[in-house]
């Protein structure tokens, strides 16, 4: 199904083709984003009272981004870094206070919001055994021999990745990194395939103990935030809508969102389940 074709599926869906229109959550095609967009639907359910339809597991970036400009769908999960270099075609930042008013800026004329973050920043994260001594990314920079690193296919050519990462750091590599599946790196760190791996901040399995994030202390990589992104005709259609969603702003810890991802990826406890007992929880802590 092509792109066009999949965008007027799940509009039509969205608008009943016909009936009355219906608060619509999305999501992009991945774990974290599925389990966000759950937890956003069953937020307004319990708030609001109103029934929401979920288009979860969309696809990528653009193809989320333009359900949501179009009107597809009301609501999703985006990240800062992503929203300012793939949507707005803009230079990455490092500073994250920047890159919020960026995209917030260049979202307005579109009739989208970014309301503030959720309390998470999903960026890169190089990853090595708990047993290694180094603590941070210049700690491992000055280790004598080099490492041997591997990353997702997308890390060597990225403008914030491989390239940069070895300048910033001069970190030394025992010859070209090993490519693979993201899935892959962290087998291939227990196994010794690899010493290093570039893996992402939030991931469940940085939750298991026998793995550590190394710290960027030079701040290489640039933020991504993880922040609601809603229509602004959807927030004038729901009264309580900004209110529901804001109650969510700076509620999901990198190590809650890491222990979630954990339950669905690795426990393979149903979403549902997942987003359900962390609200609750959540509501209970009130």
């Amino acid at each position: 199904m092509g792109r066009a074709t999949l965008l007027l599926v799940i509009l039509c869906a969205a608008w009943g083709c016909g009936t009355k229109p219906r608060l619509v959550v999305g999501s992009k095609n991945f774990t974290e984003q599925v389990i966000l967009g759950e937890i956003l639907a069953q937020q307004i359910e319990r708030r609001l009272g109103v029934e929401v339809d979920r288009r979860l597991n969309l696809g990528g970036t653009l193809l989320a981004h333009e359900a949501l400009k179009s009107g597809g769908i009301d609501l999703y999960p985006e990240y800062t870094g992503t929203g300012l270099t793939a949507i707005l075609k803009a230079p990455p930042t490092k500073d994250r206070r920047t890159a919020l008013e960026r995209v917030r800026q260049g979202y307005a004329p579109l009739g989208l919001r970014w309301l503030d973050p959720l309390g998470f920043d999903n960026t890169f994260a190089m990853v090595v055994t708990a047993a290694n001594p180094e603590r941070t990314l210049s700690e491992a920079a000055r280790r004598p021999a080099p490492w041997r690193l591997g990353v997702g296919y997308e890390f060597v050519e990225r403008p914030d990745g491989l390239r940069g990462l070895v300048e910033t750091y001069g970190l030394r590599l025992q010859g070209d990194p090993v490519t693979m599946d993201l899935g892959l790196l962290y087998p291939a760190l227990g196994s010794g395939k690899i010493e290093m791996g570039a893996a992402s901040a939030t991931d469940g399995l940085l939750a298991n103990p026998s793995v550590k994030m190394l710290e960027d202390d030079q701040h290489y990589f640039p933020p991504y935030e993880c922040a609601v992104v809603v229509r602004e005709d959807a927030l004038q259609r729901f009264p309580g809508l900004l209110e529901a969603l804001t109650q969510l702003s700076g509620r999901i810890a990198p190590e809650t969102m890491r222990k979630l991802n954990r339950a669905a990826d690795i426990d393979r406890r149903p979403v549902p389940e997942v987003a359900r007992e962390f609200l609750s929880a959540r509501t209970g802590r009130e």
